[in-house]
């Protein structure tokens, strides 16, 4: 028989297990080996859960490590098995079948949460005996000064015995007695220690208010003070301490004596130097990351008149072809290369590399004349890229697209500089890439525009901010209006009436073209059988709607146009849906195919903006389309008296053509009646433009049709 896999709580009681064998031998407990793990067992329980919780918890993590301290594993070294077992076992066994990378990421900030925890509650922990030795040492005072009669043995209990260094100074600074605590924090001997005089113990890093503290407190001016200090031990190597000195004065209180209380706060120091490390650096280039640029920034931009700063905001060209084709860790090594490159750019003084994510890095530079190194060093990094990346073998050519912003600092703030720099790296993308453009307001200021409309979007068409204009479509033979073309506005709250150009690109960006082009076919079709039912004669008024490419691929085209047109009461041959030639060019059957089922049903299809898509016209044949709409290009020199010969051979040739293929002709854009005369002596069907009406309610038109049908 085989034996029965283990469950969570067998793996959960191996951690511990493994756990206080790692962690028993450093630590300071008069419990047994296996006491001590029933002691860890809640502790390791807490962790699985932290581990495999929705969402992270890191309070839990800081209270497993503040429970260390409680448990007496106050020892550095237990933190560092603690932090190697959980890093080595946790996932293994308490991870069950997560995700082992999603897992394996908890784990590691689980540890740095359980060594804040360890820290903080150990600090708490030594201020309390650094608190109850302090008031030990002040009753000490007169003791001293009495020198240290009756209670000489109890203070020098706790004088040998406390976890922190203790010294007693005279006020010449001449070091008297330091217990064995301070003796094992600088690892040097009593007589040593004995011979050194405290002026003498000067740090590099010491902060400007240290001397004049301590010289303060000598000649009695000062009771205490309390500071965070640097020592040399005698290996050369940095002894960081939090440092209390207070002064002991005599029973008539003549100051005699300084006394140190010392906290070796090494360890804890290194930790949040890396703590902090890989909370401000990339993990995978070691470049600062998004964290520490912007405080980067934002000093620079706060800085004192006459500075300034430039940045180079950079995104590689076509990165995501590399990833997808080569895969992630080849992806990975290219930005590791890029981050040396880009480093090498950027050495001067006033001058850093970024990454803040992906593919894209920053480099900053500051100082009095950025406007000629922050080009210069947009060159530099352009020349950097140049040379081929070698990754598995093939050599790879990196481009990439730069945006430069450059000004004086204390007049925009650090989101507003990366936005610009942002929204310039698109425009140098847009250009071609490979290149770096200069931020230019007027660009930033209609691409921001353009944001606030993108977002604004779905909300207006909740809030009916939008509406229809209908322009008349006008028989060229007798000048009967035929019907109308819809075009939708919107009233925008803050920028007024804005035309389909200035919104329409941005909805069939954002995908919101569809549910809008529905909205303007459902008014338009049913403004068209108002029209019909106001008056009889109207009953020919055939409605024009145009069609977004968007629209054209979605799934539900054809019921929607099915389902309005059912709901409205209005003929298929009362709607024409107009689409684009460039949406049509080099379209396949399945494209077609809504557009056929459409025209199969009485609807009509037009060509719109025909001549503007090099489509052969040969093509024509295969499109379910029966009306073509002549680009107003064509006809643009029809204005003026006499016409270019060559374009009237040329909208001759192309009436001709469709009448051929039982085509109508439809021509946009005229403006004066010569143009409009021209047009119907050479055939073409119905036209529409400013000669005849500007875009207007729908009223106006049915005005317009009701007095053709009286005249």
């Amino acid at each position: 028989m085989t034996a029965e896999p283990d469950g969570p709580e067998d793996r959960l009681r191996r951690f511990a297990t493994i756990w206080s064998r790692a962690v028993f031998p450093v630590t300071s407990t008069s419990l047994t080996r296996l006491e001590f793990e029933v002691q860890l067992l809640p502790l390791a329980r807490r962790l699985s859960d932290a581990l495999l919780a929705r969402t992270f918890e890191g309070a839990e993590g800081q209270a497993v490590g503040a429970a260390l301290i409680d448990a007496h594993c106050t020892d550095p070294e237990a933190l560092s098995r603690t932090l190697d077992c959980v890093d080595a076992y946790l996932v293994l066994y308490c991870g069950e079948d997560g995700p082992q990378e999603a897992l394996r990421t908890r784990s590691v900030r689980l540890q740095h949460a359980m060594a804040a925890g360890f820290a903080h509650a150990l600090r708490e922990r030594t201020l309390a005996e650094q608190e109850a030795i302090s008031r030990a040492a002040l009753n000490a005072r007169s003791l001293v000064a009495e020198a240290l009669h009756a209670s000489e043995a109890r203070f020098r209990a706790v004088f040998e015995g406390a976890a922190i260094g203790i010294g007693i100074a005279d006020l010449e600074g001449n070091v008297l007695q330091v217990n064995g605590a301070l003796l094992r924090m600088f690892g040097g001997s009593e007589q040593s220690m004995r011979g050194r005089r405290v002026p003498e113990w000067t740090h590099p890093d010491d902060a400007p208010q240290v001397w004049p503290l301590y010289e303060e407190l000598v000649r009695g001016e000062r009771e205490h003070y309390h500071v965070e200090k640097a020592f040399y031990r005698p290996d050369g190597t940095a002894l960081w301490t939090n440092l209390t000195v207070s002064l002991l004065r005599d029973a008539d209180g003549v100051p005699q004596y300084q006394l140190a209380l010392m906290e070796d706060t090494t360890e804890r120091r290194l930790l949040n130097l890396r703590l902090r490390y890989e909370a401000t650096h990339d993990a995978l280039t070691g470049l600062p990351n998004r964290t520490l640029f912007f405080e980067r920034l934002e000093k620079a931009l706060s800085a004192g008149d006459g500075q300034r700063f430039g940045l180079c905001y950079l995104d590689l060209d076509g990165f995501k072809t590399i990833n997808d084709s080569l895969g992630h860790a080849a992806g990975d090594r290219l930005l590791v290369e890029v981050a040396d490159r880009l480093q090498s750019c950027a050495t001067a003084t006033g001058e850093m590399v970024a990454r803040l994510g992906g593919d894209e890095f920053v480099a900053l530079t500051t100082g009095p004349d950025t406007e000629r190194e922050v080009d210069e060093l947009a060159g530099r990094i352009m020349n950097a890229l140049v040379t081929p990346i070698s990754i598995d073998g093939r050599d790879l050519t990196v481009r990439g697209s730069i945006g430069v912003v450059e000004g004086p600092a204390g007049e925009r703030g650090p989101a507003e500089v990366l936005r610009s720099a942002d929204i310039t790296m698109y425009r140098a993308k847009s250009a071609g890439g490979n290149r770096f453009e200069l931020a230019d307001p007027e660009a930033d200021a209609r691409a921001i525009t353009r944001h606030g409309l993108t977002t604004a979007l779905p909300a207006a068409l909740e809030r009916g901010e939008f509406f229809i204009e209908y322009q008349p479509l006008v028989h060229l033979g007798d000048g009967s209006v035929r019907g109308a073309e819809a075009l939708v506005r919107w009233l925008h709250p803050q920028h007024g009436v804005l035309g389909p150009d200035q919104f329409i690109p941005l909805a069939e960006h954002t995908g919101l073209i569809v549910p809008l082009g529905r909205w303007v076919l459902e008014q338009s079709v049913r403004q068209a059988r108002l029209w019909q039912e106001r008056h009889s004669d109207a009953g020919s008024l055939r409605i024009n709607v145009n069609l977004s490419p968007c629209q054209l691929t979605h799934p539900g085209l054809v019921q929607d146009t099915v389902d309005i047109l059912e709901r409205s009461g209005l003929d298929p041959d009362g709607l024409c849906l107009e689409v684009t030639e460039s949406a049509l060019i080099g379209a396949d059957d399945d494209l077609l195919k809504p557009l056929r089922r459409l025209a199969e049903m009485g609807v009509d299809i037009a060509l719109d903006d025909f001549g503007t898509g090099y489509s052969n016209l040969a093509n024509l044949r295969r499109l379910p389309v029966s009306v073509l709409k002549l680009d107003r290009s064509f006809t643009q020199s029809m204005q003026r008296f006499p016409a270019d010969p060559t374009d009237l051979k040329i909208v001759e040739g192309i009436v001709t053509l469709a009448h051929s293929l039982d085509l109508a002709v439809t021509v946009e854009g005229v403006e004066t009646g010569a143009q409009a005369e021209q047009l119907r002596i050479l055939g073409c069907d119905t036209a529409q433009g400013w000669y005849y009406a500007r875009p207007g309610p729908p009223d106006r038109l049915h005005d317009l049709a009701l007095v053709d049908a009286i005249s």
